[in-house]
């Protein structure tokens, strides 16, 4: 019985679709409106290319003078010249359609296609940003098709009705498209208002770097906080649903969220207590060292002088010891050792030494000049060291102990 009734159905809509073409071969109206169709396209060709090449405002790109932008902006209509004219041309024809054949359902569905085709054409025109170019292809053109077809309603009513529900929980598949585009929306939108934010932010040399460091913290949670609660908005949730959320996250901190919440509290005690600022360098207990570029919500990054990143938990910062060489001071003290002969006059050392490296322009003399002592009494040789204060770390662009080794070598040699 089942396979008699869908090969019936089956039967019934193959001679419904053959009625259908046979009543369109036969109408006079279908061949009308197949003509009016390919003269209003021909015609929107002729007059958007006429318009390209006798308006000034579109045959010449401007370069200069007054409302420079305007101008291009208006110059760079010309590509839409076709696809405005081909529907204006399809308009004109509906009209004179319904007036003298009394029907216009193919141009009007011509008409439908060109508005999708000028859509995207002025996305591929204007839209430069991949990722908004990406989106308004991929999402704003399927909706806007659906809507000049007049499917937009039918479309969420099938979406909508493929849902899951769990006790009074419904989750359909159109909320979860809804929440997908509108959550990647919003929180694109709030990271781009974030960067801007926090340059604004950094910007302030009024601030002391930590809490300029703070406050761009401060509002890079604040903004992400009211952008989730817009998304909530948007999908149509109440906002006492945080308080269920909320107690989701207090179960989740104390199973498995004990290290980002650590780390995130981490970073917020070191900004308020100023103990590490950007562009400080900072040495690990294992010995990794580097500037301190980043100090993230759950992480910090220290860049070292060979361009790599080490990613440390904020929370290393707080539990664990390091160094940290530049926070209040950037002067710094090195040594350097050489060992002289046996046969050397061991007095005459220090002060030739110390003033060859007085003559470094990098080298300090407060708090304390160069400073040349004898170390102990080598197998081939005495062995001196001299120590000397510079401003700044000897590594990456600094050179400072082989340019005092240098110093060192000339100065023993000139002295036999």
């Amino acid at each position: 019985m089942d396979m008699d009734m869908l090969r019936s159905q089956g039967l019934a809509f193959f001679d419904t679709i053959i009625e259908t073409v046979w009543e369109w071969a036969t109408s006079p109206q279908f061949y009308a409106q197949v003509a009016a169709i390919i003269v209003a396209v021909l015609l929107a060709k002729i007059v958007a290319k006429q318009l390209a090449k006798r308006v000034p405002l579109f045959n010449q790109e401007p370069v200069d003078g007054t409302l420079l932008k305007i101008r291009q902006w208006v110059y760079a209509c010309r590509d839409l010249l076709f696809a405005v004219c081909t529907v204006l041309a399809l308009a004109i024809a509906i009209e004179v359609l319904v007036a003298t054949v009394g029907s216009a359902w193919l141009v009007r569905l011509a008409q439908s296609v060109g508005v999708v085709f000028l859509l995207y054409t002025a996305i591929n025109r204007f839209l430069t940003h991949p990722l908004v170019r990406s989106a308004a292809i991929w999402i704003g053109i399927p909706i806007a098709t659906l809507k000049v077809f007049g499917w937009f309603d039918a479309t969420v009513g099938v979406l909508d009705g493929m849902s899951l529900e769990v006790g009074n929980i419904r989750i359909s598949l159109y909320f979860l498209l809804k929440a997908a585009i509108a959550g990647g929306i919003l929180f694109w939108l709030g990271r781009i208002s974030t960067n801007a934010g926090q340059k604004v932010i950094r910007g302030q040399e009024a601030l002391d770097s930590s809490t300029r460091e703070l406050f761009a913290k401060l509002f890079e949670i604040l903004l992400f906080v009211i952008v989730f609660i817009l998304l909530l908005q948007v999908l149509g949730l109440d906002l006492t649903a945080l308080t269920v959320f909320g107690g989701a996250v207090g179960v989740g901190l104390g199973f498995g969220l004990q290290q980002i919440a650590s780390n995130f509290i981490s970073g917020i005690i070191i900004l308020l207590e100023r103990s590490l600022s950007v562009g400080d360098y900072i040495e690990l207990e294992d010995g990794r060292a580097g500037i301190l570029k980043d100090l993230n919500m759950r992480s910090s990054t220290l860049e070292t002088f060979d361009g790599k990143e080490i990613m440390v938990p904020n929370e290393k910062f707080i539990t664990t010891s390091f160094t940290n060489w530049t926070r209040d001071d950037p002067r710094q003290r090195y040594e350097v050792a050489f060992s002289v002969a046996y046969d050397t006059d061991l007095h005459k050392v220090p002060p030739v030494i110390e003033a060859a490296v007085a003559t470094h322009r990098q080298v300090l003399t407060d708090p304390e000049a160069p400073d040349c002592e004898l170390r102990g009494f080598g197998d081939s040789g005495v062995d001196f060291g001299v120590e000397f204060w510079v401003d700044g770390l000897d590594d990456g662009p600094n050179k400072f102990s082989s340019d005092v080794l240098f110093l060192v070598w000339d100065a023993l040699k000139e002295n036999g």
